[in-house]
């Protein structure tokens, strides 16, 4: 019950992210916008639809249940959420799923962005972690936070050499050229 309800609420956000990632894809795009890293998106996008499936699978095929310390697991999930929408918030009409790029466009440097360089990939990382332990989902914990961690050398790569061809990215980080 409880995973259905969760489940319910984050397939929902997901899909409104998805909503404001086709908006402001299309507006970046209407700018002079290209598209980086298409190839490797559909596995992404692969990846976390099978996330949903092995988790709910994995909880009841083997009847998980909440874990003992769920209201720790609950806390962080939450704690990520409220990051999750500070950098949407960060980026607005610059955030997307895909690795879109506006050339000569500022990097954004404000939110958590004025210290890390992807804190959104982290917080999907801690996703990816956190909502399986939260059911006792071990094994959906486990196999998809190394599908992530493979997923993330191919992507930062693909959006850090897009970025600083386009961008002002190598400047604004101090990375080499």
């Amino acid at each position: 019950m409880i995973i259905g309800i969760v489940l319910s609420i984050i397939i929902l956000q997901r899909i409104i992210e998805l909503m404001i990632a086709n908006r402001n894809e299309k507006w970046m795009k209407s700018q002079g916008a290209f598209e980086a890293g298409a190839s490797h998106y559909p596995y992404m996008v692969a990846m976390h639809v099978f996330f949903f499936i092995v988790l709910i699978s994995e909880v009841f095929f083997f009847h998980r249940q909440l874990s003992a310390i769920w209201p720790i697991w609950l806390g962080i999930f939450l704690a990520a959420q409220i990051l999750r929408i500070w950098c949407l918030a960060s980026l607005g009409k610059f955030w997307n799923t895909k690795i879109i790029v506006l050339p000569n466009a500022q990097v954004v440097r404000k939110g958590p962005y004025k210290w890390l360089r992807h804190p959104n990939y982290m917080i999907v990382a801690t996703e990816l972690l956190v909502l399986p332990l939260l059911f006792n989902a071990i094994f959906t914990a486990f196999v998809f936070s190394l599908l992530n961690i493979w997923m993330m050398t191919v992507r930062i790569p693909t959006e850090e050499q897009a970025l600083r061809k386009a961008t002002n990215y190598t400047e604004e980080f101090q990375l080499d050229k």
